[in-house]
Parts: C-alpha cells; structure tokens; sequence
C-alpha cells in the first residue's frame, strides 16, 4: 500500500465525479427570456474557470521544468509527464481569453525552491501533481458538461502521473 494518494477509491471517486459531471448536463431547460444572459454568464463562467485550471496547469509545467534544470539526469523520466501536463494547458486554455484577471497565487514566483535531493524534488513533484489533479477534480462541481469531462481525464491523468511518480512504476 505504498501509495496514499492513488488508490482505487480515488480512481473511482474521479470516474463517478466525471458521470455526476456528464449527467448533470443531461437536466436542463429555462425560459428563452433569460437564455441568452444566462449562456453569456455560463460562457464568462466556463472561461474563468479555464484560465483558472489552465493556470494551475502552467505552474505544474514550471515546477517539471525547475526540476529538469536542478537535476538534468532525470529528463528520462519526467519529460512524458511534463509533455503532458504541457498539453493538459493547451487543452484547458479559454477559447476566447477572459477579462484581464490577478496573477495566479500559483504563479511561477510562487514555486519553493527546488530540493538539491533529486529523490525529494521527484516527491515534491508527486505532491504537486496530486494538488494540482485534486483541484481539477473539485472544479468538476461547477463545469460545464464538456469542460466536466477535460477536466475528469486531465485529474485521471494527474493521479497516474503522481503514483508514478511515487515509485510506482520505475
């Protein structure tokens, strides 16, 4: 059980959120009167919280690119999953760029130092990883239908890739 943060309960607590997120799209309706304020308001909504899964994103790719520069020899290893997180942000970015936003709190600026370790970077990475992929989980709750399920694969995706990193697989 050397793994805490990945198991099969998380894997199906992720699988279930990503119904819940399908089949709260399949209820709808409203009057017409409303509908177009209320698609313009959704369409406002869903790009903020783009750019808000997109940005969280961004500051896992700089965290695998600090490490990559601290500890060159485990390029090997990480580069397929920063690759991927690298396309979990082009696939989150908004279609139409919102409203000019503040800066992340996850910032690039934001990241703690990189341990001289490379064992304990690999470990903060897995955090990272499993922070970032339980944030996209939780935004499950106010996507979209389409945006609900980017956002259950990339959680997925960011599991796997903290077991893995976890020693899971070498």
């Amino acid at each position: 059980m050397g793994h805490p943060g990945t198991t099969r309960r998380r894997v199906l607590a992720v699988t279930g959120a990503a119904a819940a997120g399908v089949l709260a799209g399949c209820s709808g309706g409203g009057t017409s009167g409303s509908a177009t304020g209320s698609r313009e308001a959704a369409a406002r909504a869903e790009a903020a919280l783009r750019a808000r899964t997109a940005a969280a994103s961004r500051a896992l790719v700089t965290q695998y690119d600090a490490v990559l520069t601290m500890h060159p020899a485990l390029h090997t290893r990480l580069a397929p999953l920063r690759d991927q997180a690298a396309q979990h942000t082009t696939a989150l970015a908004p279609a139409a760029p919102p409203s000019p936003t503040p800066p992340s709190p996850t910032a690039p600026g934001a990241l703690s130092p990189v341990p001289t370790d490379a064992d304990e970077a690999v470990k903060e990475l897995a955090e990272a990883e499993r922070r970032t992929s339980d944030a996209q989980l939780a935004a499950l709750a106010t996507a979209p239908p389409e945006l609900a399920r980017l956002l259950a694969s990339i959680a997925a995706s960011g599991a796997g890739h903290a077991y893995l990193l976890g020693g899971g697989a070498r």
